[in-house]
């Protein structure tokens, strides 16, 4: 297995959500000073909803994954490993803060 490069935490969310998606990355952001990308309003590669990805570098994991926990205000978060195997790292190395989601996984090869 690969090392952890970082690990990538998707801040899912519907259209009426979005103005709570963009204040809980404000504060990750103000926390712990991680990099916030798009907002993407519609399903984007694998999720299945709106989303917005948050990198975590592996030494902050464990204080952010405590911290997203108390503060994800209702949002689920889907938090996997980034390692090169994107398929295992979408699949395998994952954690959900609030109810899973179903992921489209027919974009990776090895889903066929």
């Amino acid at each position: 297995m690969n090392a952890i490069r970082d690990f990538h935490a998707h801040i899912y969310f519907d259209a009426d959500q979005l103005d709570r998606a963009q204040k809980l990355a404000e504060a990750a952001h103000s926390q712990f000073g991680v990099p916030v990308g798009r907002f993407h309003t519609k399903p984007v590669g694998p999720h299945p909803r709106g989303s917005c990805q948050l990198t975590v570098q592996p030494e902050q994991f464990g204080d952010f994954a405590q911290w997203m926990a108390l503060h994800r205000n209702g949002l689920t978060i889907f938090a996997h490993t980034s390692t090169g195997e994107d398929f295992a790292d979408h699949t395998e190395h994952v954690i959900w803060f609030g109810p899973s989601e179903t992921l489209d996984l027919s974009i990776f090869p090895e889903a066929l």
